[in-house]
Parts: C-alpha cells; sequence; structure tokens
C-alpha cells in the first residue's frame, strides 16, 4: 500500500460508525484502565495511612516519656 492509500484507509476508518463490539471494546479497554488507577490510588492511601498510624504512636510514645521526665524534676 503507498502512503496515499494507506492515509486513505486511516481516515475511512476513523470517520466511520464504530460497530457495537468496537464500543464495548474500547469501554472495557476504559473500564480496566480506570480499575487499574483506583487500585492503585487505593494502595497509596493504605501506605499513608499505615506512615501516619506508625507515626502518631512514636509521637505518643515520645510524648508519654517526656511527661514523665518532666514529672521527675519537679
Amino acid at each position: 500500500m503507498s502512503f496515499r492509500q494507506t492515509t486513505i484507509q486511516y481516515i475511512k476508518d476513523i470517520i466511520r460508525a464504530k460497530t457495537i463490539s468496537e464500543v464495548i471494546y474500547a469501554e472495557l479497554q476504559e473500564a480496566h484502565l480506570r480499575k487499574l488507577e483506583a487500585e492503585t490510588a487505593a494502595e497509596y492511601a493504605n501506605a499513608a495511612m499505615q506512615y501516619n498510624q506508625e507515626r502518631i504512636q512514636r509521637l505518643e510514645k515520645r510524648l508519654f516519656i517526656h511527661k514523665q521526665d518532666t514529672k521527675e524534676f519537679l
């Protein structure tokens, strides 16, 4: 196929009405992509929650120790 024929065929493919199967397939691909994006966001959110939970525990422990140390000096 020449460049001209390839270009004409490409334009025809873009302009023509899509079949039901093509529309469903495109929507299915989109759904898979959105699911993967949501899973990535959920993994990130879970990691952030775990990080902050550990941080809270660490800070509460330090605060408790600090309060105990200041009571000894009084």
